[in-house]
């Protein structure tokens, strides 16, 4: 017979944990242009800055946001676009945003 354990054995659901804490769990979302698998972005795990593709305005770093790209499983990294929440939520109620030059002014 072995000894009794008074300690938790130790395992790597910890870690796991901790990175879904701070990346979020993809779901899929159902929208009128398809399926996106989308995952939450906590302020503390962003560390770019990105352009949101429904207001063009920056979503700084430390800014929680979201990320989302299609559920078809065809894609590359390339096609995930991070959003500010408030915005991807509002995207069937607005129509396409012009996006704009690393140039071109912010408001005119």
């Amino acid at each position: 017979m072995s000894p009794r354990r008074n300690r938790p054995r130790r395992d790597d659901t910890a870690h796991l944990d901790s990175d879904r804490a701070r990346h979020g769990v993809p779901s899929v979302e159902q929208w009128r242009d398809g399926e996106w698998q989308v995952r939450g972005i906590s302020g503390g795990a962003s560390t770019k800055t990105y352009r949101c593709p429904g207001c063009d305005q920056e979503i700084r770093p430390g800014v929680a946001h979201l990320v989302a790209w299609p559920a078809d499983g065809r894609g590359d990294l390339t096609d995930r676009r991070h959003w500010h929440s408030g915005c991807w939520r509002a995207r069937d109620r607005r129509g396409p945003v012009v996006q704009r030059g690393r140039g071109a002014p912010r408001h005119g």
